[in-house]
């Protein structure tokens, strides 16, 4: 296959790596040599992978023995010297393998909603620059399925992890310093350090292996080492009897006990493998292997930190722009509100009066109306009265003269004749539209005497009013 692309889709389709560029770097670390890439990307042999179980575990490859047939391993020489120490090669990077998880193990847990940071990713002899994305530390999570999946109710895994610390308390709580355990699954413990932008640390405990008790005792329950691990490390431990465990450690690859990983989450239900330490190794070994791994992970975490920093203030500031938004909107509705109120309000005034406007303006030319048909009736009555009153009789023996006194002063007089009916006197002082008002009555002061309408039928000379009579108006 000497095409590029033939190569890069070979790579691909082995490896299951789905960035190009990642595949093409990683090729190109390799000169373009296939078989070797794929080799170092997948082997766990120590001459073909740059695994730091070769270099950061602090192994004497030759002097530790392999039984296959029993997948039984002699104790390797460990490391005290620190010159020897010192001359130990360092791996290549904060990071060399991608391990993708079994689905057993993905669907045990809560899941891990994965993400990207910006940061530098070496494999393969330290020359490959991974994509800022690939890693999952903040930030958006690439397109894939498994992102949008819902988070699932913790199983058997969580209470696996918590057997497992039961287990180890039993065993080992005699020490007064113990790892700080995560009492949940692989997959919420690797959540639980994304979200506390810590390295996961992962022991693999194997009950029978003759080197469990003494690394136990006198590496992971050492003072000093425990308040390192627990400062900066999430600690989660599983026990290969158990059925994560079991899965992990074929995931990790373990070949010896006690076996230790550090890893980190990556893309798609991967982890990121930064160091992994197989055998037993003294508080200070460990310290000191972990110690490289935190240095060289310190500027990813840093960065992460400070960018999910920015993150939580990008969106306090708008949750803070958005409330203030919200408020401004509201108040701005309020007095809408209380203007369109307001508006309606005037106007319900407005038809109101305009209303009682309408009706007083209609009652006023409805008053005006009627006094003036009233006064149109008087005026038709007067005129119909003193058409009715006849010619004014010449003096004589048969005539009596009235005069009527009315209440503004004015005098009025006519000549009658005798036997004219009182009702004919009030016809004339009608007649005469002096007075306002139809109800009044006629009397004489000397004697007083009232010629009400009660005696309208009588004559004038009856009633005592002849020859001549003087009248005064009285209204009632």
């Amino acid at each position: 296959m000497g095409d590029v692309a033939d190569k890069l889709g070979y790579f691909q389709a082995i490896t299951g790596l789905e960035d190009p560029d990642l595949c093409t770097e990683i090729l190109q670390a390799h000169g373009w040599d296939l078989e070797l890439a794929i080799s170092s990307f997948t082997s766990s042999d120590p001459q073909h992978n740059p695994d730091p179980d070769a270099s950061s575990s602090h192994i004497d490859a030759d002097h530790s023995t392999t039984h296959p047939e029993t997948n039984d391993y002699s104790p390797p020489r460990a490391i005290h010297d620190d010159s020897e120490l010192e001359r130990v090669p360092r791996p290549p990077g904060i990071a060399w393998r991608i391990i993708t998880l079994p689905i057993s193990i993905v669907s045990g847990s809560l899941g891990l909603v994965s993400g990207a940071i910006g940061f530098g990713f070496w494999a393969a002899g330290g020359v490959l620059s991974y994509s800022l994305g690939m890693l999952g530390f903040g930030g958006r999570s690439p397109p894939s399925s498994s992102s949008s999946a819902s988070r699932l109710v913790p199983s058997s895994a969580t209470g696996e992890a918590i057997e497992f610390i039961a287990l180890f308390d039993r065993d080992y709580g005699r020490n007064a310093f113990k790892p700080g355990f995560v009492p949940e699954g692989f997959m919420d413990a690797l959540q639980r350090s994304r979200s506390e932008f810590k390295l996961l640390f992962v022991y693999l405990h194997s009950p029978d292996h003759p080197d469990t008790p003494v690394f136990c005792d006198g590496t992971l329950c050492n003072e000093v080492f425990v308040a390192f691990l627990n400062e900066n490390f999430v600690t989660w431990g599983g026990s290969i009897r158990s059925s994560e465990g079991f899965k992990m450690s074929n995931s990790l690859k373990a070949s010896r006990f006690p076996f230790c990983a550090v890893v980190m989450p990556a893309a798609n239900q991967r982890i990121a493998l930064l160091q992994q330490v197989e055998g037993p190794k003294t508080p200070e070994e460990m310290i000191a292997i972990l110690q490289r791994v935190v240095e060289d992970s310190s500027p990813v975490l840093v960065t992460a930190r400070v960018e999910a920093e920015e993150r939580r203030n990008t969106a306090r500031l708008r949750e803070e722009q958005d409330a203030a938004y919200r408020a401004a909107l509201e108040a701005d509705q309020a007095r809408e509100r209380q203007r369109q109120e307001e508006e309606e309000r005037l106007e319900r005034e407005a038809a109101e009066a305009e209303r009682k406007r309408k009706e007083e303006e209609e009652a006023r030319e409805r008053a005006e109306r009627e006094a003036a048909e009233r006064e149109a009736a008087r005026v038709r009555m007067r005129q119909e009265k003193a058409l009715a009153l006849g010619e004014e009789p010449e003096k004589g023996p048969d005539v009596t003269q009235v005069l009527v006194r009315f209440p503004n002063g004015e005098r009025k007089g006519r000549r009658f004749e005798s036997n004219t009916k009182i009702q004919t006197l009030y016809d004339y002082v009608d007649s005469l539209g002096v007075l306002e008002t139809e109800e009044y009555s006629l009397i004489t002061n000397f004697p007083r005497t009232v010629y009400g309408r009660d005696k309208a039928s009588m004559s004038l000379k009856d009633a005592g009013l002849h020859p001549q009579a003087s009248l005064f108006i009285e209204i009632n």
